[in-house]
């Protein structure tokens, strides 16, 4: 028997796009994904969230990154090297969300350690799915690290 979790999640969304991030901040709503949901627009301040530097000073360590590929400033490939060469970082899944179906994207995310690789679907109703399995996998499913 899955027991689902009381205690809401924390999970931060690098993402630079305002449309997508909406569409993960309604796809979480409509799911009733029990957690509180941290958006930064790029690796650079994804990384300043991490490691809680600037206005990130209070941030909470997440339980999940949810990553866009293509960014500026520092993009996805860059900031999954820099968060799993941190010996502290490393140990958050990061599960990368991105319009790429490349197949060396792929390989190079997970190659970089990634935990998954989610092509983001056009179709609301299948964005919406998938976010539920994510859900149902990473916290009901899958036992995460306790936070530092």
């Amino acid at each position: 028997m899955l027991v689902e979790n009381s205690q809401p999640f924390d999970i931060l969304l690098v993402e630079d796009e305002p449309a997508d991030a909406n569409l993960v901040r309604s796809a979480l709503k409509e799911n009733k994904v029990l957690c509180n949901l941290h958006h930064v627009l790029d690796g650079v301040e994804a990384l300043e969230f991490l490691r809680r530097e600037g206005p990130h000073r209070d941030a909470p360590q997440p339980d999940l990154i949810l990553l866009d590929l293509n960014m500026p400033r520092m993009n996805g490939r860059e900031f999954l090297a820099a968060v799993k060469a941190d010996d502290v970082l490393k140990l958050i899944p990061v599960v990368v969300l991105t319009t790429s179906d490349v197949e060396r994207d792929v390989v190079a995310s997970y190659k970089l350690g990634a935990a998954g690789y989610i092509t983001k679907p056009v179709d609301m109703d299948q964005f919406v799915d998938a976010i539920r399995q994510l859900d149902s996998y990473w916290f009901v499913l899958a036992r995460l690290p306790k936070r530092v």
